[in-house]
């Protein structure tokens, strides 16, 4: 697992206690930083970061935390916390597709799948997992491709299609699993009319060591459709958000002589540019 590049959700100031509720779910669970606005929290070893970016952007299914369980047990314990005050989308039963399932909107509005199955076929305990609708259905694995050829050290696990009996469309994913950088990802097209789709809510960071780096992420993702934001967020051609930020960052930021600058090098850019925060 490769905890350079982690999920970032977006809250209307309740970051820390979104982390701290989370942390009550899982073992080997810790808050790794708080400021008034980034909390940095780890999960079964998994790094999230939580941001305080006011009413703006709202969390929707189109992306959600996917949970393999090994037992019932484990399952109910989870669910009994994250149904509170939540909005259930599938109640935890048995489907065609699994003995034990249940997808619901937790009370700070983040997705969570929980899925009862084997570890060793994951390899990670939580999974962001990407649903395609609307005008995005049927870009799964499209989408699916395109990540693989963007991140070194990644494959495909697997893709499986509805068969014409199900789907009369050809090339629609029911579910699929990937690697990316050695973080493990999922990937399915959402049917029907949902009325959500991908936003600024849920955005993935991408920490780099090098300008060469953020050029490099920063122009694969904004071609082709892609858009460029401020402060090193940009989106790509299906519209997933992402944050590319030089690891360094962090250090001049801690600096108090110089943080100050810094932010206000910053405020002012799209694209990160290393050498002009070091000089600020």
């Amino acid at each position: 697992m490769n905890n350079q590049m982690y999920p970032c959700l977006w809250f209307d100031g309740k970051a820390k206690s979104a982390a701290e509720f989370y942390g009550t779910l899982f073992p080997d669970s810790k808050i790794l930083s708080h400021n008034p606005m980034v909390t940095m929290w780890e999960l079964c070893g998994q790094k999230f970061m939580g941001l305080d970016g006011g009413p703006m952007f709202t969390p929707n299914p189109s992306i959600s935390l996917f949970v393999t369980c090994e037992s019932n047990e484990e399952m109910d314990e989870i669910w009994a916390k994250l149904s509170v005050d939540a909005k259930i989308m599938m109640p935890l039963n048995k489907y065609d597709w699994s003995e034990y399932y249940g997808f619901l909107q937790d009370k700070f509005g983040i997705s969570w799948q929980l899925y009862k199955g084997k570890y060793s076929e994951v390899n990670q305990k939580i999974v962001p997992c990407f649903l395609f609708t609307d005008g995005n259905f049927g870009k799964a694995n499209n989408a699916v491709q395109f990540y693989n050829s963007v991140f070194i050290n990644s494959k495909i696990d697997g893709i499986l299609f509805y068969d014409e009996n199900e789907m009369p469309q050809k090339g629609i994913v029911k579910h699929s699993q990937f690697v990316l950088d050695g973080n493990v990802y999922m990937a399915m097209d959402g049917a029907g009319e949902h009325n959500f789709s991908f936003n600024e809510a849920i955005s993935f960071v991408i920490n780099c060591e090098t300008q060469e780096q953020i050029d490099y992420y920063w122009d694969t993702f904004t071609k082709d459709g892609g858009e460029e934001s401020m402060c090193g967020w940009c989106k790509d051609k299906f519209g997933v958000s992402w944050q590319i930020v030089p690891t360094i960052l962090g250090q001049l930021m801690s600096d108090p002589e110089r943080s100050e600058r810094v932010v206000s090098a910053f405020m002012k850019m799209k694209k990160f540019d290393i050498e002009k925060l070091q000089n600020a």
